[in-house]
């Protein structure tokens, strides 16, 4: 972890010292009822009627527009799209990829959405540690990404990359929602239908634990992403 990373992160752990609901839902839970759930907890939490949630689930395939999303990036609508308020644009969800929806109140820890983000990125990179793979952040491409010099180069002999997690958040009252998503063995070839958050560039891609060569068990990924999300953000409380 870098020192950039350290002052980003350092201090999004609440003083009162009130633990996340930390939640894992098996199957696959519709976009639709996970939103719904959300937006009303969300509301929860601004009114402090309910504790802040990290909610770990899979989706069944999907499409999602983020409130840059264009039209064009939208290839081949095979699944179901569904548009949402969150930051960014197109991207994928389904079986096999992580996704992590991330309810917090950024009154009680750093109202600095920018900051939130990197923090975001730096408990996926954190993660990715783990397992030994290189994940960063990137000045002019949100999420984390991965070097992958085993791929063509690009025409100015830039490294390849590949985007192994996606980040949008919407804020509302100061408290987040929406999150991140890990693709850990996703179908890689349904993000085809989509160019994935609008860079079409060549040498950058999209790639998974799997794809590169780490069949690791979502039930390790989750453990974890656990310990990493306490570093930085606090204690969990496992319901």
């Amino acid at each position: 972890m870098t020192s950039r990373d350290r002052l980003e992160t350092g201090s999004w752990k609440r003083t009162d010292g009130v633990p996340v609901e930390w939640r894992v839902s098996g199957g696959l839970t519709p976009y639709a009822a996970a939103l719904a759930f959300m937006e009303e907890r969300a509301v929860a939490i601004a009114a402090d009627e309910a504790r802040e949630q990290v909610w770990l689930l899979e989706h069944p395939p999907i499409y999602t527009a983020g409130t840059s999303a264009k039209e064009a990036d939208l290839v081949d609508a095979r699944f179901p799209v569904h548009k949402t308020g969150r930051g960014g644009q197109y991207t994928y969800h389904g079986p096999g990829q992580r996704v992590a929806y991330v309810m917090l109140d950024l009154r009680r820890r750093r109202p600095d959405i920018r900051a939130f983000v990197a923090a975001l990125e730096s408990w996926i990179i954190a993660t990715l540690d783990a397992f030994n793979v290189k994940g960063g952040r990137r000045e002019d491409r949100v999420g984390v990404w991965t070097p992958r010099p085993d791929k063509p180069r690009g025409l100015g002999g830039e490294i390849a990359e590949d985007k192994i997690a996606a980040i949008g958040i919407r804020i509302k009252r100061w408290v987040s929602f929406h999150g991140v998503s890990l693709n850990v063995e996703p179908d890689l070839s349904h993000f085809s239908g989509i160019v994935p958050c609008g860079i079409a560039t060549a040498h950058y891609g999209v790639t998974s634990l799997v794809d590169l060569g780490l069949p690791i068990a979502m039930s390790d990924v989750d453990a974890i992403l656990a310990r990493e999300f306490e570093a930085i953000f606090g204690p969990l409380l496992r319901i």
